[in-house]
């Protein structure tokens, strides 16, 4: 090892111990308890198996899952898994199988995520708002022995290839279908032998551009906490509302995290804007997980029900899966305190770069800067560095990058950088700028445009909720944009049009302002623009399509 590498070990383990202590994660156990712990990485790794293991040794009587049914300590849970583990191995699944999970956010996510993992075989989480075909297509390609489901979905799966099956959660009675309370109770609940291999976690992607691919991701180790930890100041010990989808690669980062910090983690089986906020207030949480579409639909509340609203316990609301509009930011922290932290980064980089509510008030249009261990680089088309200030390609590298899909593929990988799939630039400050996906860009008379600019600049209408904007095809220009706005005032397309020109360049303007309604979104809350694409007509004069709104306002 040469001086140069020593010194930035040293430097590395310098910061993790300081980061770490920050927490609350560093701090002093019984001899014994180190050893059990110790033992019990060695023998399960850092993933759900061995991570709620070490929970159920340092603090067995801990509340660790708080839902709708109850609390569970961290011991319950440790001994429902075993039983659960036992039951789902007599009924077929084996070490290196896949076991798909479709479930909302309540305890049986937990209990089915540490069994499976404690079983060796691969847990695949199913995005719980897709539709039936798209889960078909999943199940066939993936393959998985099991599927463990929340009663609701059983319909939606009616057609998929997989026999065995076991309910998460039932409402009702369901005749001779298996429960998994029902095996939780059944089984010897002692510790079993660990498997020769650690579980992986895969996580489907979006699919907003296409079927959504399983994007598998190996243990994360302490640096991946670290680097997380070093931009949000989460602490050990805390009570966490995760309100985003527990199957997303931001839930479950939090649940993943609760195993080093020991959060108690507060879950809702589904989002109620007045019920999230209820909750983070009564369950005395110092910290909130949501998307972006959910810090606006709070928002959204009649203001006497905001107004009774006490989250002065909440230090850190952590936000990420979709673009945060700048305009969001600013309301949120001006209503609730300067609490707000916004992560940008995808299914395949996980962590890019962290905005700290400094970050957004200085710009509420940047994602920030990248954490500890992460290296952000913009890059041309040739691979190639651009200067600060250049829009470029986004270029991701940290030791939480996905392995490429489960049936072949990957993102395109530089100097060991992985690509986002965004395009963007640095500002003088050192943060980052997130202009969109690179293949959103359109040309539209020799020029380049990318929709985000646009819509960050119509949002910013006192006017106007939301907006989405995709390229079309312009017989003038080659390629224009539409953009399709949901209003919450009086404002007409030319009066939008008027505001993107006073703010953007005049081939900047869009071509054409569909009024509507809502915004489709996936569940956890990007905008399905593919769906918006399908609106091929031209509005009238007054920017809406009348003679083709549907009831709710979107194009038929």
């Amino acid at each position: 090892m040469t001086p140069a590498d020593l010194a930035g070990t040293l430097s590395g383990v310098g910061t993790t111990v300081r980061v770490l202590g920050r927490a609350g994660v560093i701090r002093p156990y019984g001899p014994r308890t180190l050893v059990d712990i110790g033992r019990l990485v060695l023998r399960w790794g850092t993933g759900p198996a061995g991570g709620f293991a070490t929970l159920a040794a340092r603090s067995p009587h801990q509340v660790g899952v708080v839902d709708e049914l109850g609390e569970l300590t961290w011991g319950e849970l440790q001994r429902r898994s075993n039983s659960l583990a036992r039951a789902l191995a007599e009924r077929g699944v084996r070490e290196g199988d896949s076991v798909a999970v479709m479930c909302r956010n309540h305890r049986g996510f937990v209990d089915a995520s540490v069994a499976v993992a404690k079983l060796g075989a691969d847990i695949l989480y199913l995005n719980t708002a897709f539709a039936g075909p798209q889960l078909v297509d999943v199940l066939e390609r993936e393959a998985p022995s099991m599927v463990i489901h929340d009663e609701e979905f059983t319909g939606l799966l009616a057609g998929a290839p997989v026999e065995r099956r076991v309910l998460a959660w039932t409402d009702d009675e369901v005749g001779s279908a298996e429960r998994l309370e029902q095996l939780v109770s059944a089984y010897d609940e002692s510790d079993l032998h660990p498997p020769q291999r650690h579980a992986r976690i895969v996580i489907l992607t979006s699919g907003t551009t296409g079927t959504p691919k399983g994007a598998p991701r190996k243990e994360a180790g302490i640096d991946a906490a670290v680097s997380l930890l070093s931009r949000m100041p989460l602490r050990a010990g805390w009570r966490t509302h995760i309100a985003a989808p527990l199957f997303h690669t931001w839930g479950f980062a939090h649940l993943a995290l609760a195993m080093l910090l020991g959060s108690t983690v507060v879950l809702r089986r589904t989002f109620d804007p007045a019920t999230a906020l209820r909750t983070a207030q009564d369950e005395r949480c110092q910290s909130m997980v949501v998307i972006p579409v959910m810090l606006q639909r709070m928002l959204a509340l009649d203001p006497e029900e905001l107004d009774a609203v006490d989250l002065s316990r909440v230090e850190v609301v952590a936000s990420s899966g979709s673009a945060l509009p700048a305009t969001l930011a600013q309301a949120w922290m001006d209503r609730f305190g300067d609490n707000l932290y916004n992560i940008y980064g995808s299914t395949e980089v996980a962590y890019a770069s962290i905005a700290t509510p400094e970050d957004l008030r200085a710009d509420p249009t940047s994602a920030g800067r990248p954490p500890y261990g992460t290296v952000v680089r913009i890059l041309d088309e040739a691979g190639a560095a651009l200067p600060q200030g250049e829009t470029g390609r986004i270029f991701v590298g940290n030791g939480l990058l996905f392995e490429g899909y489960t049936h072949g593929g990957s993102k395109e990988v530089v100097d060991g950088l992985m690509s986002s799939g965004d395009v963007g630039w640095f500002d003088d400050a050192g943060r980052l700028h997130v202009a969109g996906r690179d293949d959103d860009m359109i040309v539209s008379g020799g020029e380049n445009v990318f929709p985000q600019e646009v819509e960050d600049c119509l949002v910013t209408h006192d006017a106007v909720g939301e907006v989405a904007a995709i390229g079309v095809e312009d017989d003038d220009y080659g390629q224009g944009l539409r953009a399709f706005v949901v209003r919450v005032g009086e404002v007409s397309a030319d009066e939008l049009r008027e505001h993107v020109k006073a703010n953007l360049a005049r081939f900047k303007v869009p071509r054409e302002i569909v009024f509507v309604d809502e915004l489709p979104r996936n569940a956890t809350g990007k905008v399905l623009k593919r769906e918006l694409a399908r609106h091929g007509e031209a509005p009238d004069d007054d920017g809406t399509n009348d003679d083709h709104d549907d009831k709710d306002g979107r194009q038929a």
